[in-house]
């Protein structure tokens, strides 16, 4: 059996230029962005044009050999579908794209159904981002949400959310996975690890088709940073509650790639002496070739660097 690497969270975008919660998101010279009111770097300082495009992620995952990658969609890059449609139709072989479209709001339905028609084989939910007050907040197990829930389970489309914080959000979506048995959901941000009540998110991965992402692990444990060492112990901990079989990796391309390169964003985990080689082809590639159906996938060989 051939192994591949395989991303499971990343972000393409042409332009960001959106508001979240009232606040300005827009591109800044050199890879920044006004993000809310702070100058952040959203980019690496090389993507002088703000624009974070396939042709450079592909040419990243080639020299990584990474042989695919799956394109989630989150409210503070803005709505990124007439891209995403096009990314898809180029190169269908090494990504599998999801839509998205303004859930933070009631009304959502039919867009979101013109999605699916369109072609997208899977949407994405930012739920943390989600209105959460007493007064408007948007619930995950909502009539509406359950009847776009159960619609993507009659078609077979996957739904890739992040949740909140802990185990905020949990009790909902245990009653949509209960609800849409046949539905499946990856989990994003490996239930925000570092955060408390995360193994709360991991352990809706006992649901037959649920499985957990580890995209921005990097990110989460930025401050103790490369080889992260509690990340990969966090992994054990996670497959000894669900498995090796229900968890993937993912990198959260192209943010965490400001601190670290692309190819460091997983191979902390191939020269990890804590995990055997059965273990890292499950979470690197395998899991999420069969979960996402991918199908021929590239031989990526080895390029010898110059500083070699």
């Amino acid at each position: 059996m051939k192994h591949y690497i395989i991303d499971t969270h990343s972000h393409l975008w042409l332009r960001q230029d959106t508001v979240v919660n009232g606040r300005p998101i827009r591109p800044l010279p050199n890879g920044r962005a006004d993000f809310m009111g702070e100058e952040r770097q959203m980019l690496p300082p090389f993507l002088i044009d703000g624009r974070n495009t396939a042709e450079v992620f592909l040419s990243n995952m080639d020299y990584a050999q990474v042989a695919a990658a799956v394109v989630v969609q989150e409210f503070i890059d803005g709505e990124q579908n007439d891209y995403l449609k096009k990314v898809a139709e180029m190169y269908p072989d090494r990504f599998f794209v999801s839509g998205m479209t303004d859930f933070r709001k009631p009304g959502f339905l039919n867009a979101a159904f013109g999605l699916l028609d369109s072609g997208f084989k899977g949407l994405t939910i930012p739920g943390h981002r989600l209105p959460m007050g007493e007064n408007d907040r948007m619930w995950l197990n909502s009539p509406e949400m359950m009847q776009l829930f159960k619609e993507m389970e009659r078609r077979g489309a996957i739904l890739s959310v992040t949740l909140a914080d802990g185990d905020a959000q949990t009790a909902e979506m245990r009653e949509v996975i209960e609800e849409c048995p046949d539905l499946k959901i990856a989990i994003g941000h490996f239930g925000m690890v570092t955060t408390e009540g995360w193994m709360e998110q991991i352990k809706l991965a006992r649901a037959r088709n649920v499985m957990v992402e580890s995209g921005g692990i990097t990110w989460l444990f930025n401050s103790e940073f490369y080889p992260f060492p509690s990340a990969v112990r966090a992994i054990q901990q996670a497959a000894g509650e669900v498995g090796w079989d229900k968890l993937m990796w993912g990198s959260d391309y192209p943010r965490t790639i400001t601190a670290i390169t692309y190819r460091m964003s997983y191979d902390f985990i191939t020269k990890s002496k804590e995990l055997t080689d059965e273990q890292k082809h499950l979470f690197l590639g395998d899991n999420a070739k069969t979960f996402f159906g991918f199908g021929q996938l590239p031989d990526l060989p080895y390029v010898k660097n110059m500083s070699e």
